[in-house]
């Protein structure tokens, strides 16, 4: 009998509709907490059957008294905790991005701490970083100096700050992850969604131009949860921040790699020659000895699963082709 029961936040949001997905098709109780409750990333990816399986409950984060209802009225036994706002929506709102990136983090750690368990994960970042001229060649490590250059980097590396403190004061565990480019269905938000949003794009059969040029540790979605669902029974003693890794591709061979599921896409995707400033590869060796191997999904596969689930969501009807080219706008 599966006595785990999972708190997500967030879970409306790319990966947190992975973790939820991942973890209603085991068959562990799952609940959620989110300010929104527009479902339309779960949609893409569970059946409502799946979706039905959820406790929802809406609440906002960054009110201490709604993360405690939550936690009163589910019980969880495991804390994955994803909320908060993007780089771009904190750079446009500074002080709602500290409110719900930090104030809500605080405020898990507390519900956490009230509610007698000594154990969570959640989501950083590798904007916690420079950008590549400020370090060496090679893969970044996860103990590379933190040294991030926006307001969305510097409130994860106070909540990395934070899981440190809580270990120190209150014996609360944690371990923190930091993906670089998640891409895959859901993934709509971000500096760096316009890979996904070029993967929709080839669903329509629509031309579509990347918004930049460099090569990254690219993510897919569903890895990425699995891997915050084994931190978070690791059972892990003590607070440690990791980078996750990933495969180091470029947008030519994304674009290579979606022309190869669609061929009808030959010519019809470019990108902007603009290289993001961060370094290019991290290096996940710490992460592997403390979880074991990670799944890995190949970039040919991952970018086919994708367009599928694009395909059959505009075919049965989950996705309008006028949403899809919001999206896209």
């Amino acid at each position: 009998m599966n006595t785990e029961r999972f708190l997500v936040t967030g879970a409306l949001g790319c990966i947190g509709a992975w973790t939820v997905r991942n973890l209603v098709r085991e068959g562990t109780p799952t609940g959620t907490i989110d300010l929104s409750q527009k479902k339309h990333r779960l949609q893409l990816l569970l059946s409502e059957e799946e979706i039905a399986r959820v406790q929802f409950m809406q609440g906002d984060i960054a009110k201490l008294e709604d993360v405690e209802r939550a936690f009163q009225e589910f019980q969880p036994t495991h804390i994955i905790h994803l909320a908060a706002l993007q780089l771009p929506f904190c750079k446009a709102n500074p002080s709602l991005g500290a409110l719900v990136n930090v104030v809500g983090t605080v405020n898990m750690f507390e519900a956490v701490k009230h509610a007698g368990l000594n154990n969570m994960v959640f989501a950083s970042t590798t904007a916690v970083y420079g950008i590549a001229d400020e370090y060496g060649s090679g893969k970044l490590e996860h103990d590379a100096p933190l040294k991030p250059r926006s307001h969305y980097g510097v409130y994860k590396q106070a909540n990395e700050g934070t899981a440190r403190v809580y270990w120190l004061e209150d014996g609360i565990s944690s371990i923190g992850l930091r993906p670089y480019t998640v891409y895959g269905a859901g993934r709509d938000q971000g500096m760096t969604s316009t890979p996904t949003k070029a993967m929709l794009a080839a669903a329509l059969g629509r031309s579509y131009r990347i918004t930049y040029s460099s090569r990254c540790a690219f993510q897919y979605g569903d890895d990425m949860a699995k891997v915050f669902i084994m931190a978070a029974r690791a059972g892990r003693k003590g607070t440690e921040v990791f980078n996750v890794g990933g495969d180091s591709v470029s947008v030519a061979e994304i674009i290579t790699a979606i022309e190869t599921v669609a061929p009808e896409m030959r010519g019809k995707l470019t990108y902007d020659d603009v290289p993001l400033p961060f370094p290019e590869d991290v290096d996940n060796r710490a992460l592997t000895a403390v979880l074991g191997p990670l799944p890995n999904t190949t970039l040919m596969k991952g970018v086919d699963e994708t367009i599928n689930i694009f395909r059959q969501a505009l075919n049965d009807g989950r996705m309008s082709v006028e949403e899809a080219e919001a999206i896209l706008k």
